[in-house]
């Protein structure tokens, strides 16, 4: 049974070739496939629909961010795109996802949310440092809610690089559990294999959509966490154009 959990494992590894990690050819390998954008006065399909969904995944972010915070659309954007194009094609046969790494998630939540920090208390450390004590707070519970505000400042990294490595560890765990314990007895008769490939297909289904809104989840957060600790409350006139 340990080996067998074990095995279950093996697959979030990181894959070795002539003693090189592989997990740098799986980050760079996405922006590949992204077609580069022409000088012609009108693009082709794929440009055309690339820009638009980048665009609204944008607006869709940036939705609760003051236009102060803008200036962050292109690499959060880029960030999201990122993550989704690695997500997605490591749920292909016979490849690696480096984003069930912790290691890798962390490196990506850690910098972002420090920055987001950082820049805060900078700019307006007032404001900042307010948010570890909430209004209308009684004198007695002002000591347990800056601590508690305290960890929960700083947890905030440890969340987004858990939750992504989590959401994307359990739909590969949930997909080679169900296969181990009933592909092999499953074509003795025809329903049942009928059934069996229909569950194997939703899963597949559930973990593409597992993949991509985690992606945006991942990015969603740290435009709030950037709301937050940067720009304070978003005006009423906001341009996303």
């Amino acid at each position: 049974m340990l080996k067998l959990a074990l095995g279950f494992f093996d697959q979030f590894l990181t894959p070795y070739y002539l003693g090189i990690p592989l997990i740098m050819i799986a980050m760079t390998f996405p922006w590949i496939l992204l077609p580069s954008p022409s000088n012609r006065w009108l693009s082709n399909r794929t440009i055309m629909l690339q820009g638009q969904s980048v665009g609204q995944f944008t607006r869709q972010i940036f939705i609760s961010v003051n236009q102060g915070g803008h200036k962050w659309a292109l690499m959060l954007t880029s960030l999201m795109v990122f993550l989704l194009l690695i997500n997605m094609l490591g749920l292909l046969p016979y490849t690696f996802t480096p984003t069930t790494q912790l290691s890798l998630n962390m490196g990506l939540a850690v910098p972002f949310w420090l920055a987001t920090v950082i820049i805060g208390l900078r700019n307006q450390p007032t404001a900042a440092l307010a948010h570890l004590l909430p209004e209308s707070t009684p004198p007695l519970l002002v000591p347990v809610l800056i601590v508690i505000e305290t960890i929960s400042l700083f947890i905030r990294p440890l969340a987004l690089g858990v939750r992504l490595t989590a959401n994307l560890t359990a739909g590969p765990l949930t997909h080679s559990t169900y296969c181990n314990r009933n592909c092999g007895p499953s074509f003795t008769t025809t329903t049942v294999a009928i059934l069996t490939m229909s569950v194997l297909l939703l899963l597949t289904m559930l973990e593409i959509a597992v993949a991509a809104i985690q992606a945006y989840v991942f990015v969603l957060l740290l435009s709030l966490y950037l709301q937050e600790n940067i720009y304070g409350p978003p005006s009423t006139r906001m341009s996303y154009s």
